[in-house]
């Protein structure tokens, strides 16, 4: 495993903590599914963003497409639920 330095990389790893850290919080506070679906995308996509940084991406490709797939299934998911929700 070798550390392999990419500044967008880790802006995006950054973002992603963050965002996935806000998704938690907003959801342990509203308890909206929307917001909690959304943060663990984001947390899905901080993974991969830290297998690109530690050097894994060729090793894991596989696993990171299943894993950024589902992600954006996730927040497409999110979204749909918002869309079509009951008012």
């Amino acid at each position: 495993m070798q550390f392999t330095w990419n500044t967008l990389t880790f802006i995006n790893l950054v973002l992603s903590i963050l965002i996935f850290i806000f998704g938690l919080v907003g959801w342990q506070r509203t308890k909206n599914h929307v917001v909690l679906f959304v943060g663990i995308a984001f947390g899905l996509f901080g993974f991969s963003h830290l297998a690109t940084l530690l050097g894994l991406a060729s090793s894991l490709n596989a696993i990171l497409i299943v894993i950024r797939t589902l992600a954006y299934l996730l927040v497409a998911y999110a979204l749909f639920l918002e869309a079509y929700r009951k008012k």
